[in-house]
């Protein structure tokens, strides 16, 4: 069943007055709108082409429904300004309430749990938090390249998305809620993986389909749907509930927080509800798009070898001779970092982000908003601006990330995250594990590319590498100091880990 229109949601129509100055999409069809020449799958890369032609402020219609674009950086910068916008809980965010309701993500901007959730989490994301998950991402990178050597051993390609996935998902899992989904002994995908997978899709899905007709198109769909949340609940639900029985307390991990913490003036806590919701949003949320930010990064650094032996050169300068890098020694990998930031500059994983007027307002001093008037920034389109990444915006160079560049740059240009009070909460989180990985991977590994394959963009909310595979191949001995007796790795993994099964 489609999704109701969140609380308070007004149509472009009823939010932009001179809604008529904005262009479209040639050939508009009645009552479809602009679906000449669009693919279902792939509403992202559609809109991009969309703004090549359009400018920084389009607008599409599909189905009844007025969806306005924008990625001009002077009115992004302005949808940035916390006085006069909030962030907007669009259709697709709000199409997965029925698997996360109120959670940190998905929370209406009135609902009161996203400030409590909040406030209550935060502290998990401190520098003393994060220096307290670092040895628990050494410990599941190190399952990652036991895998990926025998694969380099036998001479075989990985299924890089397939890997940064099980990564992503063991590291959030295991820092934040003391979890084991044995992810790198499965052949196949957990079974928490597929329903993830399954409800992000159909949340996507929901935006394509006209509404009257989606009943009898999405019927199949919807049970599938169905059954995917009611296994993300089960799952979760064990996990809360072997804590609370006492299996082992996180040592003030992101569960401990949601369970035991209060808030700490009003002294409110979250509700066993609400607890549940905010943990399938960290596990869906805290590994998705760092996994794709990970194969992105990955793809282009298999193609790019000059980029890939910078980065390692400077690894090996960094780390030296240490076997396990220190949690500060990652924040040191300032060129690794950089083609991480430019990976995510050309492919943000979360690819669009939406802002509301607060009040009637004028946009950039020419589009007048009412209040509850929304537009969608198209961030890959931010991010390729030619008046503020050159005519040269589509190529890769990290080298827009050097500081200076960075000093130059106009504010509000590069939002991978979001922005504002709703900007991702895990950000940190998110960069401190790609760039501690992707140090470990160019240091043990080159990275050989399939000649063949060109650069497929997959969508279901999030955006991820399609069939990338790279064959990892082990540096010859003495470059790579990363292999400690497997008792000195495990012993940064303190916290105890629940296996989960099927």
């Amino acid at each position: 069943m489609v999704a109701p229109l969140p609380r308070g949601f007004r149509s472009a129509e009823q939010g932009w007055p001179e809604l008529h100055r904005i262009p479209h999409p040639p050939h508009r069809l009645p009552l479809l709108g602009d679906v000449l020449g669009t693919h279902r799958g792939t509403p992202v890369q559609d809109s991009l082409r969309h703004a090549r032609r359009l400018g920084p402020i389009f607008r599409r219609r599909a189905f009844g429904k007025e969806f306005v674009f924008v990625w001009g950086a002077d009115l992004a910068a302005d949808l940035a300004d916390e006085t006069r916008f909030a962030k907007h809980v669009g259709l697709g965010i709000a199409n997965l309430r029925p698997v996360v309701g109120d959670a940190l993500f998905t929370a209406y901007n009135h609902e009161p749990n996203w400030q409590l959730a909040h406030d209550v989490l935060a502290p998990g994301f401190s520098r003393e938090a994060m220096a307290g998950y670092h040895p628990m991402m050494l410990d599941v990178a190190r399952q990652l390249t036991d895998h990926w050597d025998r694969a380099a051993s036998a001479g075989r390609s990985v299924d890089v998305p397939g890997d940064m996935t099980k990564l992503t998902l063991e590291t959030i899992a295991r820092t934040g809620f003391g979890h084991d989904f044995g992810s790198f002994e499965r052949s196949r995908p957990h079974p928490f993986v597929t329903a993830m997978v399954g409800t992000l899709s159909h949340a996507q899905r929901l935006n394509t389909v006209p509404a009257p007709a989606a009943p009898l198109l999405l019927r199949g769909a919807s049970r599938r749907n169905e059954a995917d949340i009611a296994y993300l609940d089960r799952t979760v639900d064990a996990l809360v509930r072997a804590r609370r029985e006492g299996d082992g307390a996180g040592g003030g991990d992101l569960l401990d927080r949601m369970l035991a913490t209060a808030h700490p003036r009003t002294g409110e806590r979250l509700s066993p509800e609400n607890v549940r919701r905010q943990v399938i949003t960290f596990l869906v949320a805290g590994h998705e798009t760092t996994s794709g930010a990970l194969s992105f990064a990955l793809h282009y650094l298999s193609r790019h070898p000059d980029v890939a032996a910078r980065a390692r050169a400077e690894v090996e300068r960094v780390w030296g001779g240490t076997a396990d890098p220190g949690y500060e020694q990652v924040a040191r990998l300032r060129y690794v970092r950089r083609v991480l930031d430019e990976s995510l500059r050309l492919w943000p994983t979360a690819p669009a982000f939406a802002r509301e007027a607060r009040r009637d307002t004028v946009l950039a001093g020419r589009h007048p908003m009412r209040r509850g008037a929304w537009a969608l920034v198209l961030t890959p389109m931010l991010h390729r601006a030619p008046d503020v990444w050159g005519e040269d915006a589509e190529r890769f160079d990290p080298d827009r990330f050097e500081a200076a560049a960075v000093r130059a740059r106009a504010p509000h240009t590069f939002k991978p995250f979001g922005t504002g009070a709703r900007a991702c909460i895990g950000r940190q989180f998110a960069l401190h594990e790609a760039t501690l990985v992707l140090g470990l991977l160019l240091r043990r590994y080159a990275f050989h590319a399939d000649p063949g394959y060109r650069l497929r963009v997959t969508e279901r909310l999030t955006l991820m590498p399609e069939g990338l595979r790279l064959r990892p191949q082990r540096r010859p001995p003495g470059t790579d100091a990363t292999e400690p007796a497997p008792e000195t790795v495990r012993s940064g993994a303190s916290r105890p880990v629940r296996r989960t099964g099927d």
